[in-house]
């Protein structure tokens, strides 16, 4: 009777292996917390869904919130990557060195030419630094579309309203710094949460112009060439003029991660700046780094 029941035994314990095994694999998976800005949300995402296919054994989970909330996870040590539109400032490398005891890695990861967005039936073409910082900034005499010799189709108020970002966005910081010369917004902007709420605002809103990231693009809404000062020649944002410098409002893309990364994270960064990382950088209306952007130059980032 012993000799029976043993098989039948074995049997079930062998079954109940079997049907363990794909719980087992997916409990020893590699969870890679990937946390931060706002405009690479969407580039994030696209890298961790391909690189699922890569690497089955890593799982990447992203989330956005804005930069401000990739580089307060990256101190407090809750995530392993960051993203970030905007390098670290010193204050903030030495609170991350303070709270995990490493020192951030950086890495670049791309570039995003800073679209500067209106309405698609906004009849201007073409904006200066000298104009934003005086639409943007506090102190500036610009408030009416008449002002830049512009009638804007059902914008009979000829108020301009101003979008932009909330203060924890990498994108608020650098249009800060780098168009308002650090000078404080002017009281009265539309602060959006995300970087594609600026867009659909401005493509529903025939008065608004806002700023956002160029891969937020849709055929809603016009994207203005930009100059560096007024009566200069003005550059459409796109690979080649965000590599060659003329257009006047690119900006590096990075990611950080709390000292030098496992191995595994480490291979998906490898992953991220190599040919197939970076051509996903530029299918999602990014501008991949110099090495990868080959005869695309020439032409428009989509």
């Amino acid at each position: 009777m012993q000799s029976r029941v043993i098989p039948k035994v074995c049997a079930v314990l062998a079954v109940s292996g079997l049907v363990a095994l794909p719980w087992t694999a997916e409990a020893q998976k590699k969870v890679v917390q990937n946390a931060g800005s706002d405009t690479m949300v969407n580039l994030a995402q696209a890298w961790a869904e391909e690189y699922a296919k890569v690497d089955k054994d890593v799982s990447v989970e992203v989330s956005g919130g804005g930069t401000g909330t990739g580089i307060a996870a990256l101190i407090n040590g809750t995530c392993d990557i960051a993203n970030a539109s905007r390098k670290l400032e010193e204050k903030e490398v030495e609170k991350a060195q303070a709270g995990t005891g490493k020192l951030p890695k950086e890495f670049m990861v791309g570039y995003d030419a800073l679209a500067v967005y209106v309405h698609k039936d906004n009849p201007l073409k073409e904006i200066s630094i000298e104009q934003l910082m005086e639409l943007f900034g506090e102190g500036g005499k610009v408030t009416k579309w008449s002002q830049l010799n512009t009638t804007v189709p059902k914008c009979s108020s000829d108020q301009i309203i101003l979008v932009s970002r909330q203060n924890n966005s990498g994108t608020y910081h650098y249009f800060r710094e780098h168009v308002l010369k650090k000078k404080d917004f002017k009281q009265g902007t539309r602060d959006m949460h995300g970087s594609k709420d600026v867009v659909e605002l401005v493509s529903k809103t025939p008065c608004a112009i806002g700023y956002s990231g160029l891969g937020y693009r849709t055929p809603d809404v016009k994207v203005l060439l930009v100059s560096k000062k007024s009566g200069d020649k003005a550059y459409e944002p796109s690979i080649t003029t965000t590599l060659d410098g003329t257009y006047p409002i690119a900006r590096p893309l990075f990611m950080y991660t709390p000292g030098t990364p496992p191995a595994h994270i480490d291979k998906y960064m490898k992953w991220i700046m190599s040919a197939p990382g970076q051509k996903i950088v530029e299918e999602t209306g990014y501008i991949p780094l110099p090495e990868f952007a080959k005869t695309s130059k020439t032409s428009s980032a989509k």
